[in-house]
């Protein structure tokens, strides 16, 4: 078994065994288009004429699309020598990566399709020809910072060759491919959400003034109402980046209990807020899907939805106003404005 095979077979056992441990994470991922040079080593088909392994290079772009899938495309060059018979091949392609992971390590799986430029040269005849081709293989990125990353892939380059230039119609060319990733934008910073407690409840009370000395006794002013608010917490009652309730909720069944205790409650408002960091349209998206979790929850437990009231006000009324040019140093700032905002749900209801 020659060295190119070696490697292969050591490519793809550690992809199958990180990826068995891997395929259920969901990581955030930096979502910036980045560059990828690498070299290469080729396993070249032996109808070629040629039967050593030769070594090249190639240049790719590429921008994850989504949690499991990277678009990668460029073009590579190796070639290879057998005593007087030359032979090499260039590739310009697209490949799909499906990865397995987010994390520091991220094994995939790849396909591929191009268009593949073939040339041999014998001590009496050259010959050239563009064909297309599909590809297929596996391999592992290693992550070392936000925007650097090493990558190392097996695959096989299926050419369906055009005309009888070479005597056959079809070849499979072997590589394997080492190189660095580099992102040109780092990650957007994560939200992190900050639990406060709640606020203290301001109570009103009305005191009657004495009674007159009169004829008849005067009526008494009732004392005025009171209001109790409860705010709750997102590390409460949802995972990150998520608008599907926790289980159990405690707090949320002592506010049905309560409403079901007091029918007159009505015009219950539930409001969820965010800060800054993320677009507004996520931001407001985000605080509105929460707020209705939180509605249908308490529908759930026996209460007339029409009592109640779900809003999401996103950025809206920070605490705090920023300007600090360091991220990290910005993210510190903004603390106060995440007390009700993405993670956070405010209710209001009238305590007689």
């Amino acid at each position: 078994m020659n060295h190119l095979n070696k490697m292969a077979i050591a490519v793809s056992i550690l992809c199958g065994s990180v990826s068995a441990v891997s395929h259920a994470q969901s990581v955030p991922y930096n979502p910036s288009w980045y560059i990828a040079p690498s070299v290469n080593t080729l396993d070249p088909d032996a109808r070629f004429g040629v039967d050593k392994n030769g070594v090249g290079g190639g240049l790719r772009f590429g921008k994850p699309i989504s949690q499991y899938w990277d678009l990668q495309m460029g073009t590579s060059y190796a070639r290879s020598k057998t005593d007087n018979s030359r032979y090499q091949q260039n590739t310009l392609g697209v490949d799909m990566l499906y990865m397995f992971s987010r994390k520091t390590i991220r094994p995939f799986l790849l396909v591929g399709a191009g268009y593949e430029r073939d040339k041999t040269n014998f001590p009496l005849r050259e010959t050239a020809r563009s064909s297309p081709y599909i590809s297929g293989g596996a391999g592992l990125q290693i992550a070392f910072s936000d925007q650097w990353s090493m990558q190392a892939d097996y695959r096989r380059v299926h050419g369906y060759l055009r005309g009888n230039d070479f005597g056959f119609d079809r070849s499979n060319n072997n590589y394997v491919t080492v190189g660095l990733n580099y992102a040109f934008n780092k990650s957007p910073a994560p939200y992190v959400a900050v639990a406060r407690a709640p606020e203290p409840v301001q109570e009103v009370v009305v005191v009657a003034p004495p009674t007159p000395v009169a004829p008849a006794p005067q009526p008494v002013p009732q004392p005025a109402p009171r209001f109790e608010r409860y705010t709750l917490s997102a590390t409460e009652l949802f995972a990150f980046d998520s608008a599907e309730l926790q289980m159990p909720q405690p707090k949320l069944d002592e506010i049905a209990t309560a409403l079901r205790n007091n029918g007159g409650i009505n015009n219950v408002v539930i409001t969820g807020y965010a800060d800054r960091l993320g677009s507004n349209q996520y931001n407001q998206r985000l605080s509105e899907r929460r707020a209705v979790s939180v509605k249908n929850y308490l529908t759930s437990k026996g209460i007339d939805s029409s009592r109640l009231r779900a809003e999401g006000k996103g950025e809206a009324n920070p605490v705090v106003v920023c300007t600090n040019k360091n991220r990290p140093a910005l993210i510190k700032c903004l603390e106060p404005n995440r007390r009700v905002e993405i993670e956070q749900i405010t209710i209001e209801r009238r305590v007689q």
